[in-house]
């Protein structure tokens, strides 16, 4: 393994920094830029052109499989999963070509599915995952991935919302998929990532053996639809947030090029949940843009042990994840497994791409998220789109006029309302407070709204409040922010009981709210908080004041 130099985690910056910052461990014997010579480097050398068409799977992945044949390619691997078990799936460019390809006939011949048709995703960190996300590229079709994590209630809601045509999951999600299917007019076609057979379902496995490895890749323009996730927001069920072939395909270089800093040499190990658009950012585009490897360990749920151990055991060059992550890595006894130190690089990420970071070379300011990333003028700006002085607080923005840069999602699908809200004057803003430094870096202050960032999850109080409400024992409900050592922050439930349940042992009728949201909705979105109230602050005209809840959580005046 290549050795990994001196821990240097900033504790007390990484403790306040939101869930969407993500971190990178990188050996200081390659500290030194391989791919630029310093931050004003990369504003320089930056330069993207975007073509009409643009197609990843053929424009890049097959293009490092040519590089393969010709022996103009360094000898790791596109792709190496392992599991608890020691079993590991190792695949070439060219290798997974050939898979996705078949996989990709499959969805254009057996499901008969056409350019820009949705396929629904739910799948844990298996390769099949990935194969899927090539096979769409070929196909034309759209992907929205899912969370395993998902209730049958979540579930409905992306098919009808989605009008997806086809599903592929695993044997964990088919009962829950078969239980609202009939209410899904549009879904056609339901694949099955299992050993073994389910009435009703197709096949991966066989569907694939029997498929052609001929394909020939569709044409897709650049701003065509490539996937779309769902998000959180503070009203409302989960929005559908579009991205593009480019915004992603090219728009990621970025990430990869000059944040990861990556290469063919490197093997990268981000350990995002598939279901996230971090899978995508840092499992699948940024790394195979450079023509990296890509790591993945089965692990269902993040474990501190598995982790270090897997540091210990594979010649993993850079490790990606959220900082709950690192502040349980170093509960542990480090030393027993890694040898030398770890440095620790932070970004910022928007809808998927790099907006700010602290780039290799830069000078690392504690507490700061670092500069803007170089295809992005990011301002600190009030509630008009003004742009604010130096070191005051107020709305973190990107400028999109007079162009809009090709990176950013396209738009809440379905929604332009919700889409509009976004800009404000010339800019369109993040979701989040922060400041601008006379060095021009910037400094998190807070969310701008009521979403939740909870060790990585994005979850809308609305979601949590809507749950609560359907159970006998709840009046009125306000979720809010609470703040956590481990989880930056948690789910908080401020609770007023119907008269009946007010003279009900309040510990034990905790447990079963708790409990009864797990079941309903995701179980990641409980609170892990409950606060039983007389009653919950209000504007004059009703509206449940949030802000004073969470103010009071976070001790702010």
């Amino acid at each position: 393994m290549r050795a990994i130099g001196k821990v240097s985690f900033q504790l007390k910056a990484l403790s306040i920094f939101p869930s969407n910052f993500k971190c990178q461990i990188r050996g200081h014997r390659v500290s030194p830029p391989q791919n630029f010579t310093g931050y004003e480097s990369i504003k320089q050398q930056y330069s993207p052109q975007i073509p009409e068409y643009f197609n990843f799977a053929e424009d890049v992945l097959d293009v490092w499989a040519e590089k393969e044949k010709k022996g103009e390619k360094g000898s790791n691997p596109a792709f190496w999963w392992v599991n608890d078990r020691k079993q590991e799936v190792r695949w070439s460019f060219e290798e997974l070509g050939f898979h996705s390809r078949r996989l990709a006939n499959v969805l254009s011949g057996a499901c008969g599915l056409n350019q820009q048709d949705r396929v629904f995703l739910v799948l844990p960190r298996v390769p099949e995952w990935w194969l899927v996300n090539v096979a769409c590229l070929r196909t034309g079709t759209v992907l929205l991935p899912g969370t395993s994590q998902m209730t049958a209630r979540d579930i409905l809601h992306r098919l009808q919302t989605s009008g997806a045509r086809c599903v592929i999951t695993d044997e964990s999600l088919a009962p829950l998929l078969d239980a609202v299917a009939s209410q899904c007019s549009s879904l056609q076609h339901k694949i099955l990532v299992s050993p073994t057979k389910r009435e009703g379902w197709k096949n991966f496995g066989d569907l694939v053996r029997n498929a052609s490895s001929d394909h020939e890749c569709v044409k897709t323009r650049s701003d065509d639809p490539m996937t779309i996730f769902f998000t959180s927001g503070t009203t409302g069920s989960p929005k559908m947030t579009q991205h593009s072939h480019s915004s992603y395909g090219i728009g990621l270089t970025v990430n990869g090029r000059y944040w990861l800093d990556l290469t063919e040499r490197d093997v990268l190990w981000n350990t995002s949940d598939t279901g996230w658009a971090k899978s995508a950012w840092s499992s699948v585009y940024a790394p195979w843009i450079q023509g990296a490897c890509v790591f993945i360990h089965h692990m269902p749920r993040f474990d501190s042990h598995t982790v270090l151990e897997t540091l210990s055991s594979y010649p993993i060059s850079t490790f990606c994840t959220a900082p709950t992550a690192y502040r349980m890595l170093v509960q542990e006894d480090m030393s027993r497994y890694l040898s030398g130190g770890l440095k620790v690089i932070k970004g910022y990420t928007e809808n998927g791409v790099l907006i700010a970071g602290t780039f290799k070379g830069m000078k690392i300011k504690a507490g700061a998220f670092g500069k803007a990333s170089p295809e992005y003028d990011v301002q600190v700006v009030d509630e008009a789109g003004n742009v604010l002085p130096r070191g005051v607080e107020g709305n973190l923005g990107i400028r999109v006029k007079p162009h809009k840069p090709f990176s950013l999602f396209t738009e809440y699908t379905g929604d332009p309302d919700r889409t509009a809200e976004c800009y404000v004057g010339d800019f369109y803003l993040t979701g989040d407070r922060g400041v601008m430094d006379e060095d021009d870096y910037l400094w998190f202050v807070g969310r701008a709204d009521d979403v939740i960032l909870s060790a990585g999850y994005r979850i809308g109080p609305f979601e949590v409040e809507n749950a609560l409400i359907e159970h006998q024992a709840v009046a009125e409900s306000a979720v809010v922010s609470s703040p956590d050592p481990i989880r930056g922050e948690v789910v908080k439930a401020f609770v007023v009981l119907t008269a009946e349940y007010k003279s009900q042992d309040q510990d034990q009728l905790k447990k079963e709210l708790q409990t009864y949201v797990k079941r309903v909705t995701a179980p990641y979105k409980y609170p892990r908080k409950v606060e039983f109230v007389e009653q919950l602050p209000k504007t004059v005209s009703g509206k449940i004041r949030r802000v004073e809840l969470r103010n009071k959580e976070w001790g702010r005046s």
